[in-house]
């Protein structure tokens, strides 16, 4: 019997609904139900009826609960006594990171973090690239950076996510070979790419380049946003990172690119520096976080 099983029981027997459950702890529904399965297996007994109204305890799962809430509970101020030791009770934690890790990523984090450690701020920095990231890093002004890996020697990494470059075209084309599109079938169109200096975008430049690859660039345009509004209103194609290019219009089709390319998001920290309890707690928080695109269209 896991604590996790636990709380999860506790949760949906407080919001009647596995979908609900998995909402407030930030887990997969599938996640949610393989706990509870496991647990019920664990237990022998069947703990919700589940239908289309929801899930409602069954009479032993209504006994099962009462005594899982208790030790949540004494797991809850376990969890205090030990924060209160390390040293977190006060403080900020300073995070550096690009637009899209900021928008799509961070708020969960954030609302997590919030939820264990109210008395600790977290101030988050919007920056143009990972370079300025790893600048502020460097200098002191940020505790944690979100950046690029590999990184430089100068810092301690961890991977945080996988972020595919994915070829965005207008609403009227359809590949034949969905849902991946060809070389031809991308280059057929007029394509709408952020400079080719920009440092986002050097990775998949030199990933072509091996490949054989020059891409015919009709129109440069310095903003992602605009470029997927452009793409959307039927004016040509482009391949930008997901993150970069989210929220992207229901109508614009998303394609993997004939060879898969990926981006590595990591998260850093200055590797000699001495640093606060409160850094590592949100650091284990952010390794958590899962982002779960949408699928093709």
């Amino acid at each position: 019997m896991k604590l996790s099983q636990l709380r999860i029981l506790v949760a949906i027997a407080k919001l009647g609904n596995f979908s609900e459950a998995a909402v407030e702890l930030n887990m997969s529904q599938s996640a949610v139900s393989h706990a509870i399965a496991a647990l019920e297996a664990h237990l022998g007994v069947v703990l919700f009826l589940r239908g289309r109204h929801g899930a409602k305890l069954t009479a032993v799962g209504a006994e099962i609960v009462i005594h899982a809430r208790e030790i949540t509970k004494h797991a809850e101020e376990i969890d205090r006594a030990a924060i209160a030791v390390r040293g977190l009770t006060g403080g900020q934690v300073r995070v550096a990171s690009f637009r899209s890790i900021a928008t799509y990523i961070l708020p969960s984090a954030i609302g997590d973090f919030y939820q264990r450690f109210p008395a600790i701020a977290v101030n988050v920095t919007e920056h143009e690239d990972y370079l300025e990231v790893e600048r502020v890093l460097q200098q002191g002004d940020a505790d944690i950076g979100v950046t690029f890996l590999p990184a430089s020697d100068k810092f301690q990494t961890w991977e945080m996510l996988q972020d595919e470059f994915v070829a965005l075209c207008p609403p009227s084309f359809a590949a034949v070979t969905e849902p991946q599109i060809t070389w031809a079938e991308l280059i057929s169109q007029p394509l709408i790419m952020p400079p080719i200096e920009t440092i986002m975008m050097q990775p998949i430049h030199r990933h072509l380049r091996d490949l054989g690859y020059v891409l015919p660039i009709a129109y440069e345009v310095e903003t992602d946003a605009t470029i997927v509004r452009l793409v959307a209103q039927g004016l040509g194609a482009t391949i930008l990172p997901r993150l970069a290019a989210e929220p992207i219009p229901a109508n614009v089709r998303v394609y993997h690119l004939p060879v898969p390319f990926f981006r590595t998001i990591g998260l850093a920290i200055l590797a000699e520096a001495l640093q606060p309890p409160a850094v590592y707690a949100f650091l284990e928080i952010l390794k958590q976080q899962n982002w779960h695109p949408e699928g093709n269209r």
